[in-house]
């Protein structure tokens, strides 16, 4: 009985691995697009933050996005010399800075969401609204199982240690 758990739980554990490789492909949009998917994420967010009158930084960013601190440095390193973006320093304490979307990205990054729109839009057209519909309340019932499970068994601490 147990033998079969196993391979059951490593099929499982292949079967999420080829799901999250094939996330990391998946494209937003049918052509080429001025930001990739990350930098569009980005952009979003530090746009969605001053709509509610909020600065971002990249510590904040970096957990928005579910990378690490190191990878959002380089990224915003790599956007703030392309103009993209900007640090902005707080105004109380100079070393907090904030990230910011220049205005000349504007323009470019509606155009990059007016495609991924109409992109995902056609694509959920072909795979059925309703299919839709149930893969993302069945992903995040999927999602939240998984932190409960993770809190409950605590099981990442349990693993790091070698238990």
């Amino acid at each position: 009985m147990a033998c079969k758990k196993k391979n059951e739980n490593d099929k499982y554990l292949k079967a999420v691995f080829a799901l999250l490789r094939r996330n990391e492909r998946m494209s937003l949009a049918g052509k080429k697009t001025h930001f990739n998917n990350t930098e569009i994420r980005l952009i979003c967010e530090i746009l969605a933050a001053k709509e509610e009158g909020e600065r971002l930084i990249s510590t904040q960013l970096a957990k928005l996005l579910g990378i690490t601190r190191s990878a959002i440095s380089q990224i915003v390193n790599h956007l703030e010399a392309e103009g993209v973006v900007k640090r902005v320093a707080d105004d109380v304490d100079r070393k907090i800075a904030y990230i910011e979307v220049t205005e000349e990205t504007l323009v470019n990054y509606q155009k990059d969401i007016d495609c991924c729109k109409e992109f995902i839009g056609n694509v959920v057209e072909k795979f059925g609204k309703d299919n839709f519909e149930t893969m993302c309340v069945l992903f995040d019932s999927f999602m939240d199982t998984v932190e409960a499970e993770r809190k409950a068994s605590n099981a990442y601490t349990s693993c790091k240690k070698g238990k």
